[in-house]
């Protein structure tokens, strides 16, 4: 895998969040990055950032399809440079039960078909984001290129003995989120299982409050964790419940299952191209036919297959080469 440090790279986020700088720390094995992180919708002195960086940069790289990212694609062709811009799934959603996503706004429906189909290359993590862009965006899907999220097998290892628990982890402070992600149907699902512990890692704000006062006893509600100290929870829970509406790669699961947790899922594209058939699926919001699944994966000897279908189909490796290899590509350089 050939480094080209010549190619110098403007890496453009709204955060900091640890799969962005995963991919960031990609790039800069091979480029020369720098990164801006962009926050709010309208920052106009990080536009002149941004104008500022990309004129020493040979491309840009955003991750999101927001408005960082339209603000980007347009400084890049006003520059003539090229451009890449990451989907994570939200831009081109569009849920009216939770009015989730940017297709739901046509401002902001406008800046994303703007941004999608003046970039070079749209990268998503799944076949199924690439359809939502091209259903509910509306663009021709001709620049989109799927790239799977990778991960470290070796970081995320099973360790010791599995306990009688169910984990599920996801960083929220509200309602539209929780419902997203099934949160809710976790807590409903414990009533189920008395027998079993229950925990979910991420919850805080206000709704932490609030989903305790609904939650039986053998629910357990931590707050958000670094994730060095999150990989002992996924080393000692036997379940990993994905309970979500929609999901694009979910990266949680995919590092649980790593660790030899039995994954429980709602059958959605992006849970069940992780999944496979090494879990158990329940439809989105059934808190009864979850708890017996979580049942049958308590009792089952699934572990092992999840991690080898995560070390085999989504290696960290694979990503940083699709990397390489698109970046190269756009830059006319011959492998």
């Amino acid at each position: 895998m050939p480094a080209n440090k010549k190619t110098k790279i403007l890496f453009v986020a709204p955060h900091s969040s640890t799969f962005i700088q995963k991919d960031r720390v990609l790039l800069s094995k091979h480029f020369k990055v720098r990164t801006e992180y962009y926050t709010g919708e309208k920052n106009v002195s990080k536009v002149i950032r941004i104008f500022r960086r990309a004129l020493w940069s040979d491309l840009t790289f955003s991750w999101f399809a927001d408005y960082h990212a339209y603000h980007t694609v347009l400084i890049s062709r006003l520059l003539k440079k090229k451009s890449i811009v990451v989907v994570g799934g939200y831009e081109v959603s569009s849920l009216p039960e939770i009015n989730y996503g940017l297709a739901r706004s046509p401002e902001s429906l406008h800046k994303v078909k703007y941004t999608l189909e003046k970039t070079d290359r749209v990268l998503t993590v799944s076949e199924s984001l690439k359809l939502d862009a091209m259903k509910n965006i509306g663009v021709n899907g001709k620049n989109i290129i799927t790239v799977p999220n990778g991960y470290d097998h070796e970081r995320f290892s099973p360790k010791g003995k599995k306990e009688n628990s169910v984990l599920t982890a996801f960083t929220c402070s509200d309602w539209r989120r929780i419902r997203l992600k099934g949160l809710d149907t976790f807590v409903k699902t414990a009533k189920f299982l008395p027998h079993v512990q229950f925990l979910m890692i991420g919850i805080h704000g206000k709704v932490l409050e609030e989903l305790r006062g609904i939650s039986p006893p053998n629910v357990v509600l931590i707050k958000p964790l670094p994730q060095e100290e999150l990989i002992p929870y996924y080393q000692k829970t036997k379940v990993y419940c994905q309970l979500s509406m929609r999901e694009g790669h979910p990266n949680a699961v995919s590092e649980a299952m790593l660790c030899e947790c039995v994954p429980v899922g709602t059958d959605v594209p992006g849970i069940r191209a992780v999944m496979g058939e090494t879990g158990f699926y329940v439809p989105y919001g059934d808190a009864e036919k979850t708890a017996r699944a979580i049942e049958e994966a308590l009792n089952s000897d699934k572990g092992q297959d999840a991690r080898d279908r995560v070390k085999t189909m989504f290696p960290l490796e694979k990503r940083e080469q699709k990397f390489v290899n698109i970046i190269n590509d756009l830059k006319g350089i011959k492998p």
